[in-house]
């Protein structure tokens, strides 16, 4: 099992920055990969980046609400990763979650094991 807790969240205006960060614990040999995903009241579940924990490889959404704006990568230690959040807009109002899997993916699937989520509001 792997146990991971996010942190960073909170509430913030439009156009500020805002880093979260995500912490695996337990077998996070077997589940090498953490993903970022995000989701919105009534919306699904999105993806948004994964990163290897070890190597540093990432992936990213091709989304164009996201691209250049929110970006992953390895905190201090081997298991913590964060995610740095640019240029807030009231639509990245969510509930952001991190999440341990086996590959690097968009799909919720190769995640295994999540984290209970860090509420992000952008007020306007």
């Amino acid at each position: 099992q792997v146990q991971l807790v996010e942190s960073g969240g909170g509430l913030v205006q439009a156009g500020d920055p805002l880093r979260l960060s995500c912490v695996a614990s337990g077998d996070t040999l077997t589940y090498p990969v953490t993903g970022w995903f995000r989701q919105s009241p009534g919306k699904e579940r999105e993806f948004i980046a994964a990163i290897w924990r070890i190597s540093g490889l990432q992936y990213s959404s091709e989304d164009e609400s996201m691209k250049g704006r929110f970006t992953i990568g390895k905190d201090k230690g081997n298991n913590a990763v964060y995610l740095a959040l640019d240029s807030l807009k009231p639509e990245d109002t969510a509930v952001y979650y991190c999440a341990a899997g086996t590959t690097l993916s968009r799909r919720i699937a190769p995640y295994a094991y999540w984290g209970v989520g860090t509420q992000v509001t952008v007020s306007s």
